[in-house]
């Protein structure tokens, strides 16, 4: 999934409650859907940056031989104005787009 594209805020904002709690009748379990969902987006991200990064590591490590490399700090930026995972994450819970199963009630 593209996270390039999201509509979440860059910046924090402050959320309704009550918005929240509507989905699942109970704002824990939103927020337990939120966290679990931020920690599936910040690790693909991670995965994604680290392969990309991948590319410019070098096999020495001699601390004279450090280059600057602009394609490097283009893709650091591009990752920094990203938004949050949590940002990501509660847009996407907000606009049902997160996937919810609870075992104990299915039982």
């Amino acid at each position: 999934m593209s996270y390039k594209n999201t509509n979440a805020e860059k910046s924090t904002v402050t959320r309704d409650t009550i918005l929240l709690e509507e989905k699942t009748g109970n704002i824990y379990q939103s927020l337990v859907a939120i966290s679990k969902r931020s920690n599936q987006i910040s690790t693909q991200v991670k995965e994604e940056l680290t392969q990309k990064l991948q590319e410019f590591a070098t096999t020495s490590d001699n601390l004279e031989e450090v280059f600057e490399n602009r394609e490097q700090i283009e893709i650091s930026k591009h990752y920094e104005k990203m938004p949050k995972a949590v940002s990501i994450a509660t847009q996407e819970f907000l606009e049902d787009k997160i996937y919810m199963r609870n075992p104990e009630t299915e039982i």
